[in-house]
């Protein structure tokens, strides 16, 4: 497969660290310095199926197809307001659409175990060309009164649109069953039989154990794929890496020994957006004229589970 297209979609409401120093007992300085983050953009009055169908729409458009050419949607998604139907039906209706559709969740993940389905659909000849979205909302998983979980995250949507090609050279997925490191439980509806204990709470985040399980297996996928490729670290044009912490992000990049030009990130001013960060990155990079055709980037996310992803793919635009 290859990538023809991308788009993204972030929230108007940029809430910076001082806009918290109102409410939290933190401050700009605190935040900065753990995580990187000067501001995050958060839902307030938009939709998120809304923000997904317009990100969709603007990667159609840059690979210059119609929502007719779509022959499979996949969305990635943690949460939303809907249960069911899934987002992914939201999303094809809003376009217009006819395709199939799945919602996969894979955390923050999940951009590249939908490209791993969709390079296996369009290897057995079901689909050509297939549509990516990754619509998040996590900041309405954490507590506002929590000062370690919601100056993290950020909310947002990424698109991007992939067909036959043989671009993707190498791609590498893997799960660790580490729940109680990081997660988040939904309050469901009562029932008159219900006599267990139920534990509902915002989302639960042991920092440490993240941050090493993060750079640990981060590392270990990429110096896989390179191995795997034959190819060196400074072969690589950009490491796309997801945007969940700068400092998490900086280790990644000593241990691998790259130069800090070829790991972009938007994290500073976006937060973490779950699987929505890798591609809304990749449009801010494609949109600002940073890829050529022929460039070869690592994907690399990793996410609650813990679910981790790393893929090779060379640009072809």
């Amino acid at each position: 497969m290859k990538i023809i297209g991308t788009g993204a979609v972030h929230p108007t409401c940029a809430v910076s660290n001082e806009m918290l120093e109102k409410f939290l007992d933190t401050t700009d300085e605190w935040i900065t310095e753990r995580t990187g983050i000067k501001e995050r953009c958060v839902i307030s009055s938009e939709k998120l199926e809304d923000m997904a169908y317009e990100a969709a729409k603007r990667a159609l458009e840059d690979a210059n197809l119609t929502a007719a050419d779509i022959d499979f949607l996949i969305c990635s998604n943690v949460v939303n307001e809907y249960v069911t139907p899934a987002l992914s039906c939201i999303i094809q209706g809003k376009l217009g659409a006819t395709c199939p559709t799945v919602d996969i969740n894979a955390a923050c993940a999940g951009f590249i175990y939908a490209m791993d389905i969709a390079d296996d659909k369009i290897k057995c000849k079901k689909a050509k060309n297939i549509l990516i979205v990754c619509a998040e909302e996590p900041s309405r998983m954490v507590s506002w009164q929590n000062r370690s979980t919601c100056v993290l995250f950020g909310d947002g949507a990424g698109a991007a649109v992939v067909t036959e090609g043989d671009e993707l050279k190498a791609i590498r997925l893997t799960t660790s069953s580490l729940t109680e490191v990081l997660y988040y439980q939904r309050h469901l509806e009562p029932t008159p039989y219900i006599n267990k204990d139920e534990n509902f709470e915002p989302l639960v985040m042991k920092g440490r154990e993240v941050f090493k399980h993060a750079v640990s297996s981060s590392c270990k996928d990429i110096r896989r794929l390179l191995s795997q490729t034959g190819l060196e670290p400074n072969d690589i044009k950009y490491y796309v890496l997801h945007q969940a912490n700068k400092r998490i992000i900086d280790s990644i990049r000593n241990f691998l020994g790259v130069d800090e030009s070829k790991v972009p990130h938007n994290v500073e001013r976006y937060g973490n957006i779950s699987s929505a960060a890798l591609p809304a990155l990749l449009d801010e990079l494609n949109r600002g004229g940073k890829l050529q055709k022929g460039d070869k980037l690592v994907f690399s996310a990793f996410g609650a589970g813990f679910t981790t992803g790393a893929c090779v793919i060379e640009w072809a635009k």
